[in-house]
């Protein structure tokens, strides 16, 4: 266990130094000069200059580079160009949006598709079963920002149930709040589940096929019975992989939806730096997602060894 957890601890510090090279020469041969796109494009070449050597974006880009990463294994983020505020501040902001909308839209995908998947594996073959993969199909071919377009539609302007975009903040109130996030979680939420729901009904058959599922039928046992004490935790490892990556996804890819529904979240802040050449504010961002996923893969790995014994001996 301790060598497992070793092992993975020095991959994903590698994994780490290799993202933020990637990261920094990316933005570095991206076209387009941060200083240029402050000032406009009437600023004198002097104007410009000064700007650059007060970014420091003057200096070489090697030491830049470690500047930057030992500023992060500070907590020092640095200075965003555009703002003149700190990193971790604007961060600290767009969080308390981006991180509520990803666990709800989690937590919601979660509570459809995993009952939709025990229930289509348990009945295969059946019209239900046919129905519920027919509906997971549709749900994966729709992009997300069409189904928010249409939910916008339908509950906010149509039926006026909801606000169509917006964020009011915590301070509101916690239902107003949650309700300005009610469309986006939507959004986010039914297009995985419906790739969680086939995710889980595939784990379940190809459980169900084996040896001891067809000895403790043969024993008595019912159904149900065996598909929740012996099924299900058996098919769990696919399952867990796909929620570490749909959290993931969901924390690190909102920009589309966080735009359509203007929430002021790390999605929109990344778009907005992208626009105004914010390097500072880019690469800290995207460190930041990096390492969040990396984590989210160890504790799915820890999973692992809860849900599945065997791999507890083969990890030791």
């Amino acid at each position: 266990m301790i060598m497992f957890l070793i092992r993975k601890i020095l991959w994903a510090t590698a994994t780490l130094a290799v993202a933020s090279v990637l990261v920094f020469a990316t933005l570095e041969i991206i076209p387009g000069d941060p200083a240029q796109v402050m000032l406009g494009i009437n600023a004198t070449d002097e104007a410009i200059a000064a700007l650059r050597q007060d970014l420091g974006l003057n200096k070489p880009v090697l030491e830049r580079y470690f500047s930057w990463i030992f500023g992060m294994l500070q907590g020092d983020f640095g200075n965003s160009y555009t703002y003149s505020v700190p990193v971790n501040e604007l961060v600290a902001d767009r969080i308390t949006i981006s991180l509520p909308l990803a666990l709800l839209s989690l937590l919601l995908s979660t509570v459809i598709a995993i009952p939709l998947g025990l229930y289509s594996a348990s009945r295969r073959g059946s019209l239900a079963d046919t129905s519920i993969m027919a509906l997971s199909q549709v749900g994966i071919a729709i992009p997300n920002f069409w189904l928010a377009l249409l939910l916008v539609y339908f509950l906010a302007i149509w039926l006026q149930l909801v606000p169509a975009g917006g964020f009011p903040g915590w301070d509101a109130g916690f239902v107003v709040a949650l309700k300005s996030l009610l469309l986006p979680t939507i959004s986010l939420a039914l297009p995985q589940a419906a790739i969680l729901s086939r995710i889980t009904r595939s784990a379940l058959l190809e459980t169900l096929g084996e040896d001891y599922i067809r000895t403790a039928r043969a024993k008595g046992l019912s159904t149900g019975a065996t598909i929740w004490k012996h099924g299900m935790r058996n098919a769990m490892i696919p399952v867990l992989t796909i929620l570490g990556l749909q959290f993931a996804y969901l924390l690190a890819g909102t920009i589309i939806i966080e735009n359509v529904f203007y929430l002021p979240g790390l999605g929109r802040l990344v778009f907005q730096a992208i626009s105004l050449r914010d390097l500072i504010v880019v690469e800290s961002v995207v460190m930041m997602l990096v390492a969040t996923i990396i984590v989210i893969n160890l504790i799915v790995d820890l999973a692992y060894l809860w849900v599945d014994p065997r791999l507890r001996h083969r990890s030791a």
